[in-house]
């Protein structure tokens, strides 16, 4: 049964929904093995050290450069008509939101992926922070948090279309966006195998965490060449997923049609559950004298503000938005580096755990 076939017996929303469950399995599952994580890899390269998780980071970070721009030469994907291209773009929430959104995965412990991640391993701490990160986006998207999020937002805002494609303000083209991935994954797989010589199974995890982003393109852009629907091509990103999610547990009446993000949160705690059991790491863990709720409770507001502001999180903006190379989403990601490393020397100089 093609493509085509499946559309026609169960619909557009259906067959989008199964993709992102899909996609949220592979990610789930791969990203608790691998222990994927931005802020890890964010601290080692603090401490002035690129280190084993860095290492990890980097290496499915530059897959799912490779696997996206692979796409784009083969015609898989025309990054042009996303979210990250199309519309007009905000510098002024891309550099703001990253900086507060990195500020918050500090305090955290982890970014809106890896909470959800780690949330699914019976970590209730991770619970509670993401919980507060899903109800933050929402009140950012069209709550009281909103009036704030859109004046900061209009402050300095750029048209869409080739004024936020980086390869097109650079002149490098498509062509020029495969030869950087390809570098960059080259470097990833020399930089892991001196770090972690012969963990074979560790690298392809890495591997499978990055094309996860491009299978999630690859899925939706197909999608969206077969349908007689209006389908909007996209990927992994944890911020609407979450505030969706939250949303249809609350009132199913008002929730959004079923689409890609539906399946895409739910099967990224299953893959991360199965992980977690698969490797008899399932601990329940809550708060301890040295975890501050405080802390938990004001970055994952920090980090739903942020998140809404700049677009996406370290994977919905930094690995699904920067591996089209927009500009605004690089900006993000750079910003939420910035802004977590700010972040950890001052908890270093207070004294607070990290």
């Amino acid at each position: 049964m093609n493509l085509a076939s499946l559309l026609e017996t169960w619909g557009d929303t259906q067959v989008l929904a199964a993709a992102g469950a899909l996609v949220g399995l592979l990610f789930g599952l791969t990203a608790q093995r691998t222990r994927f994580c931005t802020r890890a890899a964010v601290i080692e390269s603090c401490q002035g050290r690129l280190g084993p998780r860095f290492a990890v980071w980097w290496l499915g970070f530059s897959a799912c450069l490779l696997g996206v721009q692979s796409l784009v030469m083969l015609g898989g994907l025309q990054p042009q008509t996303s979210r990250f291209m199309a519309p007009i773009g905000s510098i002024s929430g891309a550099v703001i939101g990253g900086l507060l959104f990195g500020a918050g995965m500090i305090m955290t412990r982890g970014c809106a992926g890896r909470l959800l991640v780690l949330s699914a391993s019976g970590n209730l701490r991770a619970v509670v922070a993401a919980l507060v990160f899903a109800v933050t986006v929402q009140a950012s998207i069209a709550g009281w948090l909103a009036p704030a999020r859109q004046a900061m937002v209009s402050w300095w805002q750029i048209d869409g279309g080739p004024g936020r494609d980086l390869l097109q303000i650079t002149g490098i083209g498509p062509m020029g966006g495969l030869l950087l991935a390809a570098l960059a994954f080259t470097s990833g797989l020399y930089f892991f195998v001196k770090t972690h010589p012969q963990r074979s199974a560790l690298g392809l995890g890495s591997i499978a965490v990055g094309l996860a982003v491009a299978a999630g393109w690859g899925l939706t852009q197909a999608i969206a060449g077969q349908s007689f629907e209006a389908v909007q091509i996209q990927s992994i990103s944890f911020s609407s997923a979450t505030a969706e999610f939250l949303i249809r547990i609350l009132s199913t009446g008002t929730a959004p049609r079923f689409a890609f993000d539906a399946g895409l949160l739910p099967a990224t705690l299953v893959g991360s559950l199965a992980g977690a059991l698969l490797g008899r790491e399932f601990k329940w863990q809550s708060f301890q004298a040295e975890n501050k709720l405080g802390h938990y409770l004001t970055g994952a507001v920090l980090m739903g503000l942020g998140a809404v502001m700049a677009g996406g999180c370290t994977v919905g903006a930094g690995m699904t938005g920067g591996s089209v190379f927009s500009l605004t989403a690089w900006l993000t990601l750079l910003a939420i580096w910035l802004g977590a490393c700010l972040s950890w020397r001052v908890h270093q100089r207070m004294g607070w755990p990290v």
